[in-house]
């Protein structure tokens, strides 16, 4: 029979979430008390091998997470799932090379803040700002290319105006 520890390491990896010790006390079928010691014994487990993943103490109770020292292969090997407003975002900075952040909120409207801190974070968009001071500039970075697989935007952009230009014919 696996002992608790194993079983609340279990509990912590099939929920991919922070829990509570008395919500995995109730998933292990036993007392707060019993959950806390093995919690201890768990974080000392993976504390003394060179493992990928880490058992932590946060706020809101413990998780079950990959090492900081790994962070940069999720971003590699998961997929980045970014909303529509996002995406369409990310596609007028990167069709327009470089702009200033505040003709991109004259053209998405004031939710392109938000979408240009969600695109910084996740890498696809740099944001700097110019001597003069006034608004950011943006530029897509090397990671959108990487991710959308994107050799030369030229050639998108004029294949683009040539299907636009073509559709307002018909």
């Amino acid at each position: 029979m696996p002992s608790l520890a194993a079983k609340i390491e279990a509990i912590l990896y099939l929920k991919g979430q922070t829990l509570s010790v008395a919500e995995i006390a109730q998933y292990a079928d036993c007392d707060r008390d019993a959950v806390q010691d093995a919690l201890i014994q768990l974080m000392d487990d993976y504390a003394h091998r060179e493992s990928a993943l880490e058992v932590v103490e946060t706020k809101n109770g413990y998780a079950l997470q990959l090492r900081d020292a790994f962070q940069e292969l999720v971003q590699t090997l998961i997929p980045v799932e970014l909303g529509v407003g996002c995406l369409r975002t990310l596609a007028a900075i990167a069709l327009s090379g470089s702009m200033r952040q505040s003709e991109l909120v004259e053209v998405r409207g004031s939710g392109a803040y938000q979408h240009v801190q969600e695109l910084v974070e996740r890498g696809f968009v740099r944001r700097r700002r110019p001597p003069d001071g006034r608004s950011y500039m943006l530029q897509i970075t090397d990671k959108f290319y990487q991710y959308f697989q994107v050799d030369d935007l030229s050639a998108l952009t004029s294949q683009a105006q040539t299907t636009s230009e073509a559709s307002n014919a018909q």
